[in-house]
């Protein structure tokens, strides 16, 4: 059994990625998306580094997140990456990173209530145009 304490951010953020990505995937096919390219763009307004920086950035502006996932947060945003940003620049990767340690520690912990309830509440903000991904590089 892993030791959620023995965890860096960035392997919290691979599980964290994997698991937000299945929601957002599901909730997609929930709308009756079903051609592979549609889901593929819509998915990117939900998963994509630019997308998951407005987020917790509105999470952070509109105090939802306790003290606890806000250290999360910042461990995964600050810890050691071994990979460059691909599409996007280092500050927006590095606060989507921070994004899917939060996702990846909730999903560990087992705490399903909290992690859906969050993921629910990204759903809403992305889907009421909420989010301006746009502002990250």
């Amino acid at each position: 059994m892993v030791k959620i304490e023995q965890l860096n951010g960035v392997t919290l953020a691979y599980l964290g990625d994997a698991t937000y990505e299945v929601y957002i995937r599901r909730h997609l096919l929930d709308l009756n998306i079903t051609k592979v390219n549609l889901l593929q763009q819509k998915a990117k307004h939900y998963v994509s580094a630019k997308a998951q920086a407005a987020l917790i950035n509105l999470m952070l502006e509109e105090n939802i997140l306790s003290d606890e996932e806000i250290r999360i947060y910042k461990n995964g945003r600050n810890a050691k990456k071994y990979t460059k940003a691909k599409n996007t620049g280092v500050l927006t990767y590095h606060m989507s990173t921070g994004f899917e340690a939060l996702i990846g520690y909730l999903d560990i912990k087992k705490d399903q209530k909290r992690l859906e309830e969050l993921i629910l509440w990204c759903i809403k903000k992305v889907e009421s145009g909420e989010t301006d991904a746009e502002q990250f590089e």
